[in-house]
């Protein structure tokens, strides 16, 4: 039985686009209350590269993973979402793809904007949300021009026009990482990645003044 879904995510400095923090959360179904969580402030002395996300993001997202599974923490999840894509990716392979693999662990893609790969195009997306026959539609599939069903468009409330989109990432259905969101998501962002991303941002604001020689690069893992 599912009980314990984590989400991961990063916020950046905007003094110092290279200064950031990584939070790990662990969130207890059904009540969405956060039983674990984690962050790290660090500086990373990978670029970002569009397309290439997971290059800048994995290795410190892994540690936190590695370090609650060292621990032989309880609540270690079971399934986790990436503030990133899965297979909705320009080459088939995105954050959530690598973390999953790395990490041995059933992971899903959750983007706000749409890679243009394959045909797919987000204006056309969100514009078929708004067709009056879609109007009860919560999720759309992405089909691409190859016949190839990316992800889904996603959306939590039948009235929101800006969807997610979902992907799979490793060892994990469509249909079931789709369940599982739709299980945690009280606003557009599904919790366990909205709770990643306040406490990231929270945490950066409050320690961003310490000094930046005490902050240690951190690139790809070994």
């Amino acid at each position: 039985m599912l009980k314990y879904v984590g989400g991961v995510d990063m916020s950046f400095s905007k003094e110092d686009s290279s200064v950031a923090c990584a939070c790990l959360v662990v969130l207890e179904l059904p009540s969405l209350c956060v039983v674990h969580q984690d962050l790290s402030l660090l500086r990373l002395n990978v670029p970002y590269v569009p397309g290439f996300l997971a290059f800048r993001e994995a290795p410190v997202l892994l540690q936190l993973l590695k370090k609650m599974r060292d621990d032989q923490n309880p609540f270690y999840p079971q399934v986790l979402m990436v503030d990133g894509n899965g297979i909705l990716h320009p080459r088939g392979f995105g954050l959530a793809c690598h973390i999953g693999v790395l990490a041995h662990l059933p992971t899903i893609g959750v983007g706000k904007n749409l890679h243009h790969v394959d045909g797919l195009n987000q204006s056309e997306i969100r514009r078929s949300l708004q067709l009056k026959e879609n109007e009860n539609e919560q999720v759309i599939n992405l089909v691409g021009n190859s016949g190839f069903t990316w992800g889904v468009g996603f959306r939590p409330t039948r009235s929101s026009l800006k969807p997610i989109y979902l992907s799979v990432g490793h060892r994990i259905s469509l249909d079931s990482a789709v369940k599982i969101v739709n299980m945690t998501c009280k606003y557009r962002v599904p919790e366990p990645i909205r709770q990643a991303d306040i406490r990231s941002r929270a945490y950066l604001q409050k320690h961003q003044l310490r000094l930046l020689k005490d902050l240690e690069p951190l690139g790809m893992a070994d």
